[in-house]
């Protein structure tokens, strides 16, 4: 990773930890990368990572830097759903960047891939993957590999999938943003995609809840699959009477007229893959898990693909 320029910027929440924003960015000058710090700790602004001015000025700042490779999101929590109409997609995705962030960055995903079927990651962010006293490396090996692609495969765990064999773009991210954006003009359209979704603290009903209103939108026809990541943080009641993770995804399964899968290492996990949003991807279960295999994406050695 010598020698990539690596830019943060802030487009939803604030750095929690300013002393492990210092060192995580120490760690990665040490590991060669030159890092352009567009974040201003001093120009935070309420729970946001500065004005939404300031937002949009660090998003367009970054990508006009002929010195950056690689844009990172500080970290997500909420901030971008006000800056999507400011947002140059079109100055992002001709900067030939690559754009990486997950939970509310999805709509950054999206925004660009509707406005101009730009290609970006869905990984990590640097609160707090970046800055861990204790580096998850399975996390940033995926994220570092997939950059370099040009082929990146992650491989899932879990019992009681449906046996597929399926090809189509990738996308998805978190479900309560792809919610958000659904009706709107910052929603992609991605024909025969496979669709991964992620949430945290997200009781089963409201999962299944958001999974219905991209049903009844038609945003999951023609697609080839539905790919499952981590759902924790929730919390059952006594009178769910039964109604568990289980129960959701046995009637999802029922009712969605595409295979449903589960066991995608992504999510608000320490342990997170990256994904290259609207790369080419093939799908292949077994009884024991899934591969994801995935191509077509734009990558360090050819950015502009």
């Amino acid at each position: 990773m010598n020698n990539i320029g690596i830019a943060i910027v802030a487009p939803g929440g604030y750095a929690l930890d300013e002393a492990a924003l210092a060192r995580g960015i120490a760690r990665l000058e040490q590991q060669g990368c030159t890092v352009h710090n567009f974040y201003q700790p001093a120009g935070k602004y309420l729970r946001f990572g500065g004005t939404d001015d300031a937002r949009v000025a660090q998003l367009e700042a970054a990508a006009r830097d002929p010195d950056v490779q690689v844009v990172v999101a500080l970290r997500g929590s909420y901030g971008i759903s006000r800056i999507l109409p400011r947002i140059d997609f079109g100055l992002m995705a001709d900067s030939g960047k690559l754009f990486t962030g997950y939970s509310d960055f999805t709509a950054f995903h999206m925004g660009m891939m509707a406005a101009t079927g730009r290609k970006s990651f869905a990984g990590p962010m640097i609160c707090d993957d970046f800055i861990r006293d204790e580096p998850v490396d399975y996390t940033l090996d995926q994220f570092w590999n997939c950059l370099r692609g040009p082929v990146h495969a992650v491989r899932g765990t879990a019992t009681g999938n449906p046996v597929v064999d399926v090809e189509g773009p990738l996308w998805g991210g978190n479900l309560a943003m792809l919610n958000h954006l659904a009706g709107t003009p910052y929603f992609a359209r991605v024909p025969g995609g496979i669709l991964f979704i992620e949430d945290i603290n997200e009781h089963p009903y409201r999962v299944e809840r958001m999974v219905l209103q991209l049903l009844y939108a038609g945003a999951l026809d023609g697609q080839r699959a539905l790919v499952l990541g981590d759902f924790s943080g929730y919390r059952l009641a006594p009178f769910d009477n039964g109604y568990d993770f289980d129960a959701m995804l046995a009637y999802l399964r029922a009712t969605l007229p595409i295979p449903v899968l589960t066991g995608l290492p992504f999510g608000h996990v320490k342990h997170r893959c990256t994904l290259p949003f609207g790369g080419l991807a093939r799908l292949t279960s077994d009884a024991e898990g899934f591969d994801l295999t995935v191509g077509d994406y734009p990558t360090l050695a050819d950015p502009r693909r």
